[in-house]
């Protein structure tokens, strides 16, 4: 997201003074709430649950209008936003409630005319401009809440204004209030400025995140209930990642059951998330040619797959085992999956044996199932003497964090079974921390770039977008709603499975141009466009719009 200042001349008194005094607001701000002085509202963390109560104070008033409406908002009236909301609120809140008759114009509290004669006689200057485009992932949103400004930036790109539509022509960005319909009215959009108005959702979405944390709920409620009001002016990707994570936070708040990990529906989900985007496919794609790289010369080869879902991953890798020229090598492939997976593991093994024997490639197929990677023996396993191994880890291992000592026990095992290569990818994100805040801003940056390259996509179904969308919002409420041993979405940076695999034992392997080109292969089959591949240390990253999301690393056994 971007956000830009257009500059103008100056057509009043009140915009001059407005901007000679801009400089002394933002140094102030640090005194005041930071996410409402980023606005440019005035409001004291002592203040925040004042401001929330008169607002819904407002909205009942409002929703609950009579067919005539309120005088107090007539429908042409329109009511800029002041800098001091609590008293305007205020001022407000006594109109309706008191039922005096308003003058608007002679408000104390507002800075702007306020009848759409007066402000279309208005040059308005400073108005800021935002691209609410989440392929830049909210890097521009200024302030401690995000990441700083990016000036550089400013410069090249100048977004038009996006109006949300109403049903008379809407007058410059403001806070308007329609008539009512019936006795209660639906949320309706406030305010006519799609852009101003997501700005206020991200940081109205981090004041909750905040208020969470402080353990103040009722205010945690108020601001989700104005969040839901603010994501209907949006669309595409920042609407749709708003209301996962909308929901995701009422969850949390009045601890309804957060136990959507159905595994059974998640891995039919995961199939359509497959088909619609390249992640799963660069995972596949990747660890395949580090394996294979792995097994060059050797003559009897075993794959332990710790997730083998669908079994997806390996009819391209029987396919390359066995057109090998100098002879195709003995492979057995052991799937491991869950009690509920029990019967597509005996399916996947029927099916990847027929595929076998139409290319007459000697094929062995075992499953196992567990509840829990951490249960696994070395002697469930069977490993038989010469035979090369190759432990494969698609996006498991960080669930392995949600209980203490399983993570230890999962690398331990691997290190006993002293395989020739250990692959391993993992989502490129830092979901594991204690700090409830810190991991809501994460996830947040993290999924909206996810969400974004799924609305980006081209020739993507209409119900792979929606399933896509529906197992991505699941990872998002395991991330914010649940805590404990509940919460297995614990994703991690690579930096810090390299320091884990380190000390278990391990060492990286280089990831070679081959693996490469598997990648930029996959991402010409996608279409390619917005995602990048990028090398660190050995290890391979894709990312969109240049923000890593998912990472393939390789390791062995430390000489």
């Amino acid at each position: 997201m971007k956000r830009e200042y257009s500059s103008e001349e100056n057509s009043s008194n009140t915009w001059g003074n407005c901007s000679s005094d801009k400089s002394k607001m933002w140094a102030a701000v640090e005194k005041e709430d930071e996410l409402f002085g980023l606005l440019g509202y005035t409001v004291k963390p002592s203040e925040m649950a004042e401001v929330a109560e008169k607002i819904h104070q407002i909205e009942m008033a409002m929703w609950n209008a009579p067919e005539d409406g309120l005088p107090e908002f007539a429908a042409d009236t329109i009511h800029y936003n002041p800098s001091d909301i609590s008293s305007w609120l205020e001022s407000m809140r006594s109109g309706i409630f008191s039922l005096p008759e308003f003058d608007s114009s002679v408000d104390p509290f507002l800075e702007y005319p306020t009848t759409e004669n007066s402000c279309n006689s208005v040059n308005i200057s400073h108005q800021m401009a935002v691209d609410l485009d989440f392929g830049s992932d909210l890097i521009a949103i200024p302030g401690k809440a995000i990441y700083p400004v990016d000036h550089s930036l400013e410069k090249t790109h100048q977004p038009p204004a996006k109006k949300v539509k109403t049903s008379s022509p809407p007058p410059p960005p403001s806070l308007c209030v329609g008539d009512s319909v019936g006795g209660f009215a639906p949320p309706r959009s406030l305010i006519v400025d799609s852009e101003e108005n997501g700005i206020r959702l991200v940081h109205t979405l981090m004041a909750c995140a905040e208020a969470v944390q402080q353990e103040d709920l009722k205010l945690a409620e108020a601001l989700v209930n104005n969040i839901a009001v603010l994501a209907v002016s949006q669309a595409g990707a920042m609407r749709k990642v708003a209301l996962c994570f909308t929901e995701a936070l009422d969850r949390r708040i009045h601890k309804a059951s957060t136990n959507l990990q159905d595994l059974s529906i998640n891995y039919k989900l995961q199939n359509h998330f497959y088909d619609a985007c390249p992640y799963l496919k660069f995972a596949h794609f990747t660890a395949n040619q580090a394996i294979l790289e792995a097994f060059a010369g050797k003559k009897h080869v075993h794959v332990i797959d710790f997730s083998i879902n669908q079994g997806m991953q390996w009819p391209l890798l029987l396919q390359a085992l066995a057109t090998i020229p100098t002879g195709a090598p003995t492979f057995r492939l052991t799937g491991i999956g869950s009690p509920e997976q029990s019967d597509s593991l005996k399916e996947v093994g029927l099916n990847l044996s027929q595929f076998s024997k139409q290319m007459n490639f000697p094929f062995d197929y075992r499953k196992i199932v567990v509840n829990s990677l951490a249960d696994l023996d070395a002697t469930m396993l069977d490993i038989r003497e010469g035979e090369t191994i190759a432990v494969n880890s698609i996006f498991d291992l960080h669930q392995m964090l949600a209980k203490p000592g399983d993570i230890d026990k999962v690398l331990k095992l691997i290190h006993d079974l002293k395989p020739q290569i250990l692959t391993v990818v993992e989502q490129e994100a830092n979901h594991n921390g204690n700090f409830f805040y810190d991991r809501f801003t994460s996830a947040l940056h993290y999924y909206s770039a996810l969400f974004d390259s799924l609305e980006s996509g081209d020739g993507i179904s209409d119900e792979d977008k929606a399933m896509s969308e529906l197992y991505l919002g699941q990872q998002i409420c395991n991330v914010v709603a649940c805590e404990g041993p509940d919460r297995v979405e614990r994703h991690d940076t690579l930096v810090q499975w390299r320091n884990r695999f380190g000390s278990a034992g391990f060492e990286p392997v280089q990831l070679g141009s081959n693996v490469h080109k598997q990648a930029m292969m996959i991402l010409a089959m996608s279409g390619g466009n917005g995602y990048t591949v990028d090398e660190n240390n050995g290890c391979l990253m894709l990312g969109w719009q240049n923000r890593p999301l998912i990472a393939t690393s390789a390791w062995k056994m430390s000489r």
